[in-house]
């Protein structure tokens, strides 16, 4: 038996298409704009993300981070939408990172503002998200970590068919210090 040498998705299949938007469960996911600049921002000073995501941003970071999105996308290493509820307003953020088509897998991280969190729409963008990039990107494995002092990102990756898989140790560094991660993935199979 000889070894696999051909990728698992072709380079340049990614930056070969214009990022779509992703339409789910009243959800849709959309590729970030300038006037998204509030949401950014008002989630960047959310004590609750700052603490899982150790960032902060001011006008111009936050302005350079939408700005950055469609250069990943161009590379090929990484992607991120804006979440909205039906293609209004962005009330949160999904991102695909340490992309590697050629291995066929990708991490994701996501966030909701305060004022639309218990609403699903983490859960619903993911399941989305995930059905994309199964099904469209060809991407064989997608994984999500969190600390294990995360119980509502455990509950989001769980109902998005993302399973647990272990315990990373010292895995994350946040704010605190460093924190026990829990890796969780979902496989095209599934």
């Amino acid at each position: 038996m000889g070894l696999l040498t051909e990728p698992v998705v072709a380079a340049g299949s990614m930056a070969g298409m214009r990022q779509p938007e992703i339409a789910g469960d009243g959800v849709v996911l959309r590729p970030w704009r300038d006037d998204d600049l509030r949401t950014v921002l008002a989630g960047y000073a959310d004590p609750a993300i700052q603490r899982w995501h150790v960032k902060s941003m001011d006008e111009q970071e936050a302005r350079a981070w939408i700005a950055h999105w469609p250069g990943r996308w161009a590379a090929e290493t990484g992607a991120g939408w804006a979440i909205t509820r039906d293609g209004h307003e962005a009330v949160g953020q999904i991102s695909l990172s340490r992309l590697d088509l050629s291995q066929g897998a990708a991490s994701v991280s996501y966030w909701v503002l305060p004022e639309a969190r218990g609403e699903g729409l983490a859960r619903r963008a993911l399941d989305a998200l995930a059905g994309w990039v199964f099904r469209t990107l060809g991407l064989y494995r997608l994984q999500a970590s969190h600390s294990t002092a995360n119980p509502s990102s455990c509950r989001v990756a769980e109902k998005a068919g993302l399973r647990a898989e272990g315990t990373q140790r010292g895995e994350g560094r946040h704010v605190d210090g460093w924190h026990d991660m829990h890796l969780h993935a979902r496989l095209a199979i599934d």
